[in-house]
């Protein structure tokens, strides 16, 4: 049985915490677990992010006969699943002028049997950590990456472009979106990190890998990034999903 630890914090500059993260489970079935950092000033951002964690849940928890779902079944739910959530959050932006620029960041991990799926928008995270290695399975939908990519800048000066929070890609942005999706291929002994920029922005891929594969629980281990991301500055909300054991192997849908 994986076992899951979700913290977040509001970090040491924010009056708000816009961020949201939560596992749902299924008695003998898969598991979801969601992650959600809010934008557009106090009111939408925690909305935003608090909705689309709340609203991919109630699906979740709603689906008929979900022990029979197959990979594909899985697969084409959660694609739904994401449209849907992004068609609310975006009507309500339109619809009340207190929302109006809202939206979510929003990445999702379904688990089942030794079969993953993520689903993916924006710049928030999904990682798998082996005892050798972390790989980052998703690819920031941000302005920076798209230098990155092209090679106008370097790694270097992406981690301090002053647009480095600059994303292109939101749930509920716009009317239609195009989430990435991945697959995964569970592995024992492997550990699943979803987190957000609050995290991955301040803390670097070496000293997760660290803390990840020390000694400790699933908690403390937790506690521990959230705590550096802070000493490190704490600029923004911070928010962590950590699953152990397994996973591995990823692959582009």
């Amino acid at each position: 049985m994986v076992q899951f630890e979700v913290l977040s914090d509001i970090g040491k500059k924010r009056t708000v915490n816009e961020d949201s993260a939560a596992v749902f489970t299924i008695e003998e079935g898969p598991i979801l677990a969601v992650i959600a950092d809010g934008m557009g000033g106090h009111r939408g951002g925690d909305y935003a992010s608090s909705t689309a964690v709340r609203m991919l849940g109630e699906l979740f928890l709603k689906v008929e006969n979900p022990i029979d779902m197959t990979h594909e079944d899985w697969n084409e739910w959660l694609q739904e699943a994401v449209l849907d959530i992004n068609r609310t959050i975006f009507e309500t932006a339109e619809n009340d002028v207190d929302f109006k620029g809202m939206g979510t960041t929003l990445d999702a991990v379904l688990m089942h049997g030794n079969k993953g799926l993520v689903t993916h928008i924006g710049d928030s995270r999904v990682y798998t950590i082996t005892e050798s290695a972390i790989v980052q399975v998703t690819k920031d939908h941000s302005f920076v990456n798209v230098l990155l990519d092209s090679g106008e800048i370097t790694e270097q000066e992406a981690a301090n472009h002053p647009q480095r929070n600059w994303i292109m890609r939101a749930i509920g942005s716009e009317r239609t979106i195009s989430p990435d999706f991945y697959q995964l291929d569970l592995q024992d002994n492997t550990y699943l990190l979803i987190c957000t920029d609050g995290l991955s922005n301040k803390v670097t891929n070496e000293q997760l890998h660290a803390i990840v594969r020390s000694d400790g629980d699933l908690h403390s281990k937790a506690v521990k990034m959230i705590e550096l991301a802070n000493e490190m500055g704490g600029e923004d909300n911070i928010s962590v999903i950590l699953a152990g054991p397994s996973k591995v192997e990823v692959s582009t849908q």
